[in-house]
């Protein structure tokens, strides 16, 4: 691969990182703060980018797949969520955000599709070459969210502008990556999008018990993307009542965790030849649960470490249990059904199952609000 086009890629999952990490994690303190929303309200929400992961994978298989060049879908896309967030910037209803928000996850989520095809398209040995592009969109989330830790802008519509900057760049640098033209031939079915072949591997007992445990697992991870940082934001001011809140800089606490997921991602090659797939995943969901016990007991002002804690065990939960069980769906699905295999999986995780997490999340975080005040201990012992 030529520097150039390195530099490119590399370039390309860095802006459309920052550009996602700039609201995503803070999107629930904005609206709480600033809009005045209720927790339901939140919930929805976050629903946006479940609906807009359910309907990626038709409008990629068949839109971008088929008739336009991939990078001038992504440049298309990412113009009109900039656009989208210029508007969604201005509103001050928490009703009327939904639909804006709903809009722009729509365009958004086949940014990631597009950008593996654009990706990959260009690599010789993908297994190899791709980790190394990818990172930088790890990094790109953790530099965004500590830029806006550091501005204390976390709760303010800025956020939304970073993203909408960020949107209108990668869409301008879109028409310029190397050409991916469409690739795909012959009728695209509603069963080969949802991976309806994949379903024979229901018949395996361990891949239906991995597949309801991803469901599942999906529901406790909205809890954390949605209310990890408000639960945080209200124990620093609880503890510290005199101090500036925008001295706790919550958001470069919360890098902590991609940081970590830089981190257990490079060990997960030696886990997997020492302890084999079925033993990390259990490991996976073990650290799930121990996270949320952290987040309900942990204190700023006695138990400040149980909060760090939470935080960095990210990366086991994230690494050890999703990025595992691409692998684990990988092996068991073999070369004739791989693709539908990822796909169903994305579509049950990201989809289904962050949806009714979304949702459930709100729903909980409002039954624990009274007059203002949340209890986070109750709310964080749910998942």
């Amino acid at each position: 691969m030529k520097s150039t086009v390195k530099f490119q890629l590399i370039a390309m999952m860095f802006l459309m990182f920052f550009s996602w990490g700039a609201w995503y994690g803070q999107m629930s303190k904005y609206l709480l703060t600033t809009l005045g929303a209720t927790g339901d309200q939140v919930g929805n929400a976050y629903t946006t980018f479940s609906i807009a992961a359910i309907f990626a994978p038709f409008f990629v298989g068949l839109i971008a797949d088929r008739f336009f060049s991939a990078q001038k879908v992504m440049g298309f896309l990412n113009i009109l969520g900039g656009v989208i967030l210029y508007f969604l910037s201005q509103t001050k209803d928490p009703e009327i955000f939904f639909w804006y928000i709903l809009a722009y996850t729509l365009c958004f989520a086949p940014n990631l599709a597009l950008s593996n095809s654009i990706a990959m398209n260009q690599m010789q040995n993908p297994e190899k070459e791709f980790p190394a592009i990818r990172v930088f969109g790890t990094l790109a989330w953790i530099a965004v969210t500590n830029l806006v830790g550091y501005l204390g802008v976390g709760d303010n519509v800025m956020i939304f502008q970073i993203a909408m900057v960020s949107a209108l760049l990668l869409g301008l640098m879109s028409f310029f990556l190397p050409k991916t033209s469409p690739t795909a031939t012959g009728p695209s079915t509603f069963g080969q999008i949802i991976g309806k072949d994949a379903f024979v591997l229901f018949k395996d007992r361990s891949f239906l018990i991995f597949f309801i445990s991803s469901v599942l697992i999906c529901i406790p991870l909205s809890f954390y993307y949605a209310w990890a940082n408000p639960s945080l934001t209200d124990g620093y001011k609880m503890a510290f009542p005199s101090a500036d809140p925008t001295t706790f800089r919550i958001e470069n606490i919360m890098s902590l965790g991609q940081v970590s997921e830089v981190l257990f991602m490079l060990l997960l090659p030696f886990a997997f030849g020492k302890f084999g797939v079925k033993k990390i995943l259990i490991v996976g969901l073990l650290a799930w649960m121990l996270r949320f016990v952290f987040f309900g007991y942990g204190d700023p002002a006695s138990s400040q470490w149980m909060l760090y804690a939470a935080i960095l065990l990210h990366g086991v939960c994230y690494d050890f249990f999703f990025v595992s069980g691409m692998i684990y769906t990988d092996q068991k699905a073999g070369e004739k059904i791989k693709s539908q295999a990822q796909a169903l999986i994305s579509l049950a995780t990201y989809g289904i199952g962050m949806y009714i997490g979304s949702i459930v999340s709100g729903k909980v975080k409002d039954q624990y609000t009274a007059g203002g005040v949340t209890d986070w201990l109750h709310v964080w012992l749910v998942p």
